[in-house]
């Protein structure tokens, strides 16, 4: 019986030592979390105080397009593609690089790619450019145009750039600079003769399209 009395009292005891663990533990863990409370709360607002001031720094855009769209003109083309170029040019953009060039100056390099799309405009074919004579179709094709010249903005950049010390950094430099390499573009193209290729290409295709219908076909000039 005496051991059995000391075993249930050792049970007890031990229950009574693993609840006030366990209390102190949770107190423990209690204080802590009320200590550190108000840290966690300061943090909180530090975060989105900075999160305001960086949004009043640096503010998303926001674009909003009219709901209302506006057609102005709807033209029927009738135009033939009849070649393309792709052309690279590296235009140099500079302003203010005189004496002072080290503290006001401005220069950039630009790497340009355009396209160069030349063909006729077939709704210049008058009546009077065609005419038939003894089973032969004699046309007169209208001249050879540039429809577009243009850069490619995906493949164009600024590829250096040095601005002086007192200087940010002129935004209408660049765009000088993006005006002049369409200028450039279009002109090394007609240098190179894409108006008399793309003239050939087209007699070409539209004599093989005029003999698929049947007719035998000579072109002619004016």
């Amino acid at each position: 019986m005496k051991n059995t009395f000391n075993t249930i009292m050792s049970i007890l005891i031990l229950a009574v030592l693993a609840a006030g663990v366990y209390f102190i533990v949770q107190t423990v863990r209690e204080s802590a979390a009320a200590a550190t409370a108000p840290f966690q709360q300061m943090n909180q607002a530090n975060q989105a105080l900075q999160t305001q001031v960086s949004q009043l720094v640096n503010p998303t855009p926001t674009i909003i397009p009219d709901p209302v769209t506006y057609i102005n003109e709807i033209r029927a083309l009738a135009r033939l593609e009849t070649i393309q170029y792709s052309v690279e040019k590296v235009i140099t953009a500079e302003i203010g690089q005189g004496t002072f060039g080290f503290a006001f100056g401005d220069k950039l390099l630009f790497v340009a790619h355009g396209i160069v799309i030349a063909g006729i405009d077939m709704e210049k074919l008058q009546p009077g450019d065609m005419r038939m004579d003894n089973g032969v179709l004699y046309v007169r094709l209208p001249p050879t145009e540039i429809f577009i010249a243009t850069l490619d903005n995906e493949k164009s950049y600024v590829y250096d750039r040095e601005t002086g010390l007192l200087t940010k950094g002129s935004v209408d430099l660049e765009t000088l600079a993006r005006q002049a390499a369409e200028d450039e573009i279009r002109k090394a193209a007609l240098e190179d003769g894409i108006l008399l290729q793309g003239q050939r290409n087209a007699e070409t295709y539209l004599l093989k399209f005029f003999n698929a219908l049947g007719f035998k076909t000579v072109l002619f000039e004016q």
